[in-house]
């Protein structure tokens, strides 16, 4: 006999719960009499039942392992005939669902509106079995109601979260409504409030701020988009290399986000016409210091705010972590480890580079050394180095930097960009003295980064002389390890990734197919995928005024470089990526086959 067969319309007790466990024998009769027992402090008690039989660490005789609270509950829902729906805050409209009930009726309850459909709302509670707030509800929506079992601690938390942030934007509007009326004014109230005397606009701003930031950290975004719409302000967070659309501001509301993350961020607020960049130091949840870093840009309907989040972990990651091979990890230190020379990282924005340069950074920052950089602007503070950020209004820049540098009795520079002659002849003038240098370029391949030098204008026997390799670099998605499952390559598509070079196709790969932990996408996380070309003999040979691109890429394979798509070809190999995902990320060669 199931729950729902001998349950009545009232709240689940942790009697319901371990009786139905020991019939279907997940637990013993011991361990359920033992539970029931043992004494709770009070707070245990206010806990859902099956958050207690969680919390006990009780053993789940069909897995081996501890009760799950998702599991737990997908099996209430089942155990009540009721569908189960896990509460992802990405996909919730949080001020839409707030209008549904009052904060004091959705606690009173124990239940969240999820959804709003034309007919019907979906309302999710972990008590299948109280109706009495049925009719009530059905009345004031005049919809019909749709229920669904949730997690109680995700009904419990975003219950709050929901109905702070609908509350914190309604009086942050003056409950005027989403009028443009006034906009001008909206958020010198918020700077004046600021630095006087707050009123209450002010902290509803503050609350949602906090929020969003939190949200951020939650959620593992990596930027955070602010932008102005032609009557909204929408939010979106990048998780994993995309973007999600994540809330919908009113447009003053957004506007005053905007003006109150400036403020924090150390920007002009007044100034709305040319674009700014400033930086923001927070913690995340678990109490770890969080750099953002925030751009603005004047846009057609106003002022459009991006921060990047920069985690904190980055610096305690191993290259293995990072998505390093053992052979990409091999060729790598066989640079670094040199006592001079340039090392060079490529690719596009928020492809890694920085985590690259930071990590490596880290390992060799001993206390026998002197490592400094110039950046721009200093991504991430780190004690072990002595760290120059670049401020062109008084004259410092990237060239000028690294001329003072070499005058700190440098082992190891950090060169943020080499963006125009002036910076690579300095940074070459270091490496001719006895210094190690590590810099960037925005090139698609290693290749292609020497072309670049010699581009700017930089001798191809300078290039020779100091330059010790190269590599480029993506980002793509990992598979979610939770759910991912095994699959076999089509011969067309593990063409299509190789080509025109040559590599076995694996037995096996694995292909994406969504769960909780991953929201339903197939993929959790990041990982690299490298093209690292050391710079041999061979290769130098091919290095002149007006050497070929393809041949330098030719000599470099020759040498042992995997490009970024062959690279990308043995994570699908691994299991750890798609040929789809590989496609997204990595640029392709004309190359015929070697």
């Amino acid at each position: 006999m199931s729950i729902a067969a001998s349950a009545q319309p009232q709240w689940l007790t942790t009697v319901d719960i371990i009786k139905r466990l020991v019939r279907l024998k997940r637990i013993t009769q011991e361990e359920g009499e033992k539970f029931l027992s043992s004494p709770r402090s009070k707070s245990e008690l206010a806990l859902h039942p099956i958050e207690q039989v969680v919390n006990s660490g009780l053993i789940d005789h069909n897995s081996g392992k501890a009760f799950d609270l998702d599991e737990l509950s997908s099996w209430l829902a089942k155990e009540a005939g009721q569908p189960y729906f896990h509460i992802d805050p990405l996909k919730i409209d949080a001020r839409g669902v707030a209008s549904l009930m009052s904060f004091a009726y959705a606690q009173r309850h124990r239940i969240l509106g999820v959804e709003i459909h034309k007919d019907h709302v979906v309302i999710a509670s972990a008590e299948p079995f109280v109706t009495g707030w049925e009719d009530n509800l059905r009345h004031v929506v005049r919809k019909d109601i749709k229920r669904v079992v949730a997690n109680p601690a995700d009904i419990r938390r975003f219950t709050v979260e929901f109905y702070r942030l609908a509350t914190s934007v309604d009086k942050a509007i003056g409950g005027r409504g989403e009028t443009s009326a006034a906009i001008g004014n909206f958020e010198q109230l918020l700077e004046l409030g600021n630095v006087a005397n707050p009123d209450a606009n002010d902290q509803h701003i503050v609350n949602i701020v906090d929020w969003l930031l939190q949200y951020a950290f939650d959620q593992r975004a990596s930027d955070i988009h602010i932008e102005p719409r032609r009557e909204i302000g929408q939010v979106r967070f990048r998780i994993d290399g995309v973007l999600h659309n994540v809330y919908e501001l009113p447009m003053q509301v957004s506007m005053a986000v905007v003006s109150r993350l400036k403020i924090l961020g150390r920007l002009n607020v007044a100034e709305k016409r040319k674009p700014q960049d400033g930086r923001i130091k927070t913690k995340n949840p678990d109490g770890l210091e969080i750099e953002l870093r925030l751009s603005t840009l004047p846009t057609a309907f106003g002022e459009k705010l991006v921060m990047r989040v920069f985690d904190p972990d980055v610096l305690l990651r191993s290259f293995s972590d990072l998505g390093f091979g053992q052979d990409d990890s091999r060729r790598w230190n066989s640079m670094t480890s040199q006592p001079n020379g340039i090392i060079l990282v490529t690719g596009p924005t928020g492809s890694g580079k920085t985590t690259t340069l930071y990590s490596t950074l880290k390992s060799l920052a001993t206390s026998e050394v002197n490592v400094c950089s110039i950046e721009d602007p200093i991504e991430m503070v780190e004690p072990a180095f002595n760290q120059m950020q670049v401020q062109s209004g008084i004259g410092v820049t990237f060239a000028s930097g690294v001329r003072a540098l070499l005058r700190q009795d440098p082992d190891i520079i950090m060169v943020g960009e080499i963006r125009d002659l002036e910076t690579a002849e300095m940074a070459i003038q270091a490496a001719l003295t006895g210094h190690l240098v590590l810099s960037t370029l925005h090139t698609n391949d290693a290749p292609s980064a020497i072309t670049r030098l010699l581009e700017l204008g930089v001798p191809g026997y300078l290039v020779k002389a100091t330059v010790l390799g190269v590599m480029a670099q993506r980002l793509v998605r990992v598979l979610c390890p939770n759910c991912k499952e095994p699959t076999t390559i089509d011969d067309k598509d593990w063409q299509n990734l190789i080509q025109p070079w040559k590599a076995s196709k694996p037995d096996h790969a694995c292909a994406p197919v969504g769960c909780l932990e991953c929201r339903n996408t197939g993929y959790r996380g990041r990982a690299g995928v490298y093209e690292v070309m050391l710079l041999s003999e061979s290769v130098k040979e091919s290095i002149n005024e007006h050497c070929d691109l393809e041949r330098i890429r030719k000599v470099a394979v020759k040498e042992g470089m995997r490009t970024l798509r062959l690279s990308g070809a043995q994570k699908v190999a691994n299991g750890m990526t798609t040929i789809d995902e590989v496609l997204r990320v990595t640029p392709s060669s004309s190359l015929a086959i070697i």
